[in-house]
């Protein structure tokens, strides 16, 4: 039987905008803190594996490891578009389950305030005439000639394709998704932006890719987070506060675009989040309703409808209702992005897969303070990369 894995420590710093802070600073900030939360040291660590995109050449694991102590173990760095952070827990979490550490470190960390719109190579011609060259010479760019790759344009075709398939997603509703998110970020001093604000304001704001406007997009900022997992057996010689407060990761389950015939048009975030989350749930011997709270990819307010619907939290097509009965809210029957999501608590690529966890692992610890879900037990984190991959991992309180 292969070995249980637990989060013994996991911390996030403050997302918004460090400009007296580079990445190595905002990655080590995180990386002591999480071990200080865990009762460890870097002298302790089996592996580390570490994240980060947009920030230059240098390994960031090695990178993380002079700063913060080089002890000669495995350095893995990761790159999974915006599901960096979740891929490297999930390095961590299987040499950890292989009996190869006792102990792994994951780390994600990003510079992007000001960075603007993400547009994933869109952009790289700028000539109305397309011309072949290179590996992909036989595709012309698709952006502003059969569609967009730019990411509001994606996942705003993503929600409209949903609303128009099973009726009821409206610009309005949409607009009262992100109305929520930024009321549960009031309650989080980590989140970029804790600002509440009206439906109106969020209706009458710049438009980005209709149906988001600019508050229904995740925001870019700075920002890095970084967990401890350990092993069940070696926790089991730790103190009992440290097993009191350690969360157990009763799924990790990473998933890729399958094989669909024809042309693919939209990438496809709902067959890979399906698919994962069906893995999960059945990795973790729990379903949907067992659930206390979730932090899923709301990178766009119709993302987070979606997703409603790709991890089952309502039936299928049912994501307008389920959203309308009041259960994603804080105080509602399965609260959702109590952290205030991408939208409001930031979206620092690498840093956010480890980031929804470290949110839910509060809650399973009791150490939310006022945005606390009383009673949670079980919790979910997801999180997408277009390229595609989709991370999911379900944590449960400890029983210490």
């Amino acid at each position: 039987m292969s070995e249980d894995v637990y989060i013994l420590g996991i911390k996030m710093t403050k997302f918004g905008k460090h400009k007296e802070l580079d990445t190595l600073d905002l990655a080590s900030e995180a990386t002591l803190a999480a071990l200080k939360d865990g009762g460890v040291t870097m002298k302790d660590m089996g592996i580390i594996a570490a994240g980060n995109l947009m920030s230059g050449p240098l390994p960031i694991a090695q990178t993380i490891q002079k700063q913060c102590g080089q002890t000669g173990i495995p350095a893995y760095n990761v790159s999974n578009a915006c599901a960096t952070g979740a891929t490297a827990l999930r390095v961590a979490i299987m040499s950890v389950k292989a009996g190869e550490s006792d102990f792994g470190l994951a780390v994600g960390v990003e510079k992007l305030a000001g960075a603007g719109l993400l547009v994933g190579g869109a952009r790289q011609e700028d000539d109305a005439a397309w011309q072949r060259s290179g590996r992909y010479g036989a595709v012309a760019p698709v952006d502003g000639r059969i569609g967009t790759e730019i990411m509001p344009g994606v996942f705003a075709q993503i929600g409209m394709e949903y609303g128009h398939k099973y009726g009821g997603a409206n610009f309005e509703l949409f607009a009262q998704i992100s109305e929520k998110n930024h009321w549960h970020s009031t309650l989080n001093p980590l989140a970029a932006y804790s600002k509440l604000m009206s439906l109106e304001e969020i209706m009458n704001d710049i438009m980005i890719a209709y149906p988001n406007t600019r508050p229904m997009c995740s925001a870019n900022c700075d920002g890095a987070a970084a967990a401890v997992v350990v092993s069940g057996s070696k926790l089991k010689t730790l103190s009992q506060e440290q097993q009191r407060r350690a969360v157990k990761i009763a799924a990790s389950v990473l998933t890729s675009d399958p094989y669909e015939e024809g042309c693919q048009v939209l990438p496809n975030v709902n067959t890979l989040t399906r698919n994962a989350a069906k893995q999960a749930y059945e990795q973790a011997g729990v379903g949907p309703k067992d659930l206390g709270l979730v932090e899923l990819h709301d990178c766009f307010a119709t993302a987070e409808l979606v997703h409603y619907d790709n991890l089952m939290l309502c039936e299928e097509g049912g994501a307008v209702d389920f959203f309308k009965s009041g259960a994603p809210r804080r105080d509602g029957s399965m609260p959702v992005n109590v952290s205030g999501g991408l939208q409001s608590k930031g979206h620092p690529i690498a840093a956010t897969g480890i980031a929804n966890i470290w949110e839910v692992c509060h809650h399973l610890r009791g150490e939310a303070g006022p945005r606390q879900i009383e009673g949670a037990k079980v919790g979910l984190a997801h999180v997408i990369g277009l390229g595609s991959a989709c991370g999911i991992h379900i944590l449960e309180k400890s029983v210490a």
